[in-house]
């Protein structure tokens, strides 16, 4: 199961988290710095697996941009890695060329793209053709 989801940028800033565990505001923020003190530091050619906490954390870095998924210990982590890169082709396809910028400014269809792939901390949908088809049906009836 997904905990959280956390986009943050080079300096710290989080430009989208997305928890499907409760937690306290201050215990976010605390997750949220440490998960980008552990990632920011990393060695590009270490794995993008690091545990955390008793969690493993998943991310990837695009341009100045970190993905991070919190899962469970014992959940398969190239499967969560490929759920970043597809929600990152997706945000790229709606946006054309996504930056940091639409994802502020827009955040509230982000928070849309991935709710139509992620319900409850879990995948519900992995083909990327599906989701956009979706996501232009909802398009349409803005």
């Amino acid at each position: 199961m997904i905990r959280f989801i956390l986009l943050q940028n080079r300096q710290g800033k989080t430009r989208l988290a997305k928890y499907y565990v409760p937690l306290e505001d201050s215990e976010k923020h605390k997750v949220e710095y440490e998960v980008h003190r552990l990632v920011v530091n990393r060695d590009p050619k270490f794995t993008n697996f690091v545990e955390f906490r008793t969690h493993k954390v998943i991310y990837r870095r695009y341009a100045g941009l970190f993905f991070s998924l919190c899962v469970d210990i014992t959940d398969n982590e190239l499967a969560y890695l490929e759920c970043i890169h597809l929600f990152v082709e997706i945000l790229d396809h709606f946006f054309s060329n996504v930056c940091e910028l639409d994802l502020v400014f827009n955040f509230h269809k982000v928070y849309l793209i991935l709710d139509e792939f992620i319900l409850a901390g879990e995948i519900q949908e992995t083909s990327k053709r599906a989701i956009i088809e979706r996501l232009g049906e909802l398009e349409k009836l803005e």
